[in-house]
């Protein structure tokens, strides 16, 4: 049983005539005739008759009509909304992002989605990028924006770098190595008490590699705490913290001083999982994201400290 079978059974059913069924579905009028057959071939029983020259249903004709017409209905019900999920009318994105990132790069990409897609449920999901590296591997995320580990990302997720952002120095006031030159080198922290970021945040490995590349272990003030903690922690006084830039624009009680070249840099990626096709959404999200960043680059609006890759 084929559904273009039942669909010409149908389309005879109703009007009760082959010739005009078949100029109803597109095709001949033998090609009908010959598919109607094969039906009743495969059912095993007729399911017309004609009567004094008019075509009626027999009774399998007509406990099949009812259930046919349920099949094909369900079946167009099926492709109608798969075409609204194809054609983002419909459907789900997940993405995870950074606490920074989810602050300044998430929100204008999320705006541009959607403006183009309203219908599409969104949904995200701020942590450290070790933490959504476990999610992406989960499953439970579509999409991430986390900070490439210097050596490299899980073998199972595509992550395509996309920026790269410098660190600064966050503090409540001018350290005294700053005031000639106003810049800091990494050496200069070593005395320096520091408020460090908890375990599974990418910017705790940044700052320890750091430190222990300069030649020292940083003297941690306070430990454990996540993005609004850590200013919160610096604004009251406790220590130091090495942040991205804009993060603390946004934090009128804490200064930022710049760290003199090289430098702190971090690899900004979209990273997905290898074994999973992208949804429609998941592409289209992407797709938005790259744009982005790309305009933004264009008509220098990245947030400070960030560069296009």
């Amino acid at each position: 049983m084929q559904l273009h079978q039942l669909r010409y059974f149908v389309a005879v059913a109703e009007v009760r005539h082959f010739t005009q069924a078949a100029d109803i579905v597109g095709i001949t009028q033998p090609s009908l005739s010959k598919q109607i057959h094969a039906l009743e071939a495969d059912l095993g029983a007729p399911l017309f008759e004609r009567v004094r020259g008019n075509i009626a249903l027999t009774t399998a004709g007509e406990v099949l009509l009812p259930l046919a017409k349920r099949i094909l209905a369900d079946v167009d019900t099926a492709t109608r909304e798969v075409q609204e999920l194809v054609g983002l009318r419909r459907g789900r994105v997940r993405l995870g992002a950074t606490p920074s990132l989810a602050t300044s790069l998430a929100p204008p990409v999320l705006r541009r989605f959607r403006d183009a897609h309203p219908t599409v449920d969104l949904r995200v999901e701020e942590g450290g990028s070790q933490d959504l590296v476990r999610d992406l591997l989960r499953g439970d995320l579509d999409l991430a924006l986390i900070i490439m580990p210097a050596q490299g990302t899980d073998p199972g997720l595509r992550a395509d770098p996309i920026l790269r952002e410098s660190l600064v120095v966050a503090s409540v006031a001018e350290l005294p190595a700053a005031t000639v030159t106003g810049q800091l080198r990494i050496t200069d922290l070593r005395d320096q008490p520091m408020v460090m970021f908890r375990e599974g945040y990418d910017l705790r490995d940044a700052t320890l590699q750091a430190c222990r590349d300069a030649g020292f272990e940083p003297t941690i003030a306070v430990d454990g705490g996540e993005m609004d903690a850590v200013l919160s922690f610096v604004e009251a006084g406790l220590g130091i913290a090495l942040v991205p830039g804009i993060v603390v624009a946004r934090r009128p009680g804490v200064r930022i001083t710049r760290l003199a070249p090289p430098g702190v840099t971090r690899t900004i990626a979209v990273a997905r999982r290898r074994d999973v096709v992208p949804t429609h959404a998941g592409r289209e999200l992407r797709r938005i994201l790259l744009e982005y960043v790309r305009d933004a680059s264009t008509e220098g609006e990245l947030p400070p400290g960030v560069e296009p890759l």
